[in-house]
């Protein structure tokens, strides 16, 4: 579990591609950190586990299934990545629970600037504009972020000057691909409330009798 709070940016050292998966070496410093083998890193929102590592560097492996799901396949050599290691129980939780386990990707369409903000539009699918409300939270690229603008084809979220020099998204360009994670606790209150009902079968007394509605 992690808190979207990015630590430091690594960098890409080496890319090994396999048939349908990669192993990626990433050069970091802060991470490295009372580091050992087996334990969980997020980058650029993914959680990965650390298979080997040195003084200024660790090793994940990259499945098939991540590679999908994400937009880890586009790294290269040189390509920086948000960093943030495991959250341990005795943390603050300054941004919000992060799982890892990303949603999908999306892509960015528009960026700007408003004074000391930086603006991102995301197009994403439905699949996941469904979990994401207005001053909601959303992790992009594992940095935990608020929703001020959401539509039925895209959201927008407004970074301020710390963030963006602490994370990769100062990097962000129109096309980009970013991962995304939805705050888990929508995903957990749908399947919750549903069961094997459709969402055309929620009505009145359906939350009266599942006590949101008085």
């Amino acid at each position: 579990m992690f808190t979207g709070i990015v630590e430091e940016k690594g960098v890409i050292r080496l890319v090994r591609h396999g048939a349908k998966s990669s192993e990626l070496t990433i050069g970091a410093k802060k991470v490295l950190d009372d580091i050992n083998i087996g334990d969980s890193i997020s980058a650029n929102g993914v959680c990965l586990t650390v298979t080997s590592f040195g003084h200024d560097y660790f090793t994940v492996d990259v499945m098939p299934e991540t590679i999908r799901q994400t937009s880890l396949s586009a790294l290269k050599t040189g390509s920086a990545v948000n960093l943030e290691r495991a959250l341990r129980l005795s943390d603050r939780l300054g941004g919000h629970l992060v799982s890892g386990h990303i949603d999908g990707a999306g892509k960015v369409s528009k960026v700007w600037q408003e004074d000391n903000a930086m603006w991102i539009n995301i197009t994403a699918d439905q699949s996941i504009l469904k979990y994401i409300v207005k001053r909601g939270s959303v992790a992009v690229d594992g940095v935990s972020l608020t929703v001020p603008l959401v539509n039925d084809c895209s959201f927008s979220v407004s970074v301020i000057p710390h963030t963006k020099q602490a994370t990769t998204l100062t990097d962000k360009k129109t096309g980009d691909l970013v991962n995304i994670e939805c705050d888990v606790i929508a995903k957990y209150v749908e399947k919750l409330s549903l069961g094997n009902r459709s969402a055309s079968n929620i009505d009145l007394e359906f939350l009266k009798k599942n006590d949101f509605y008085e």
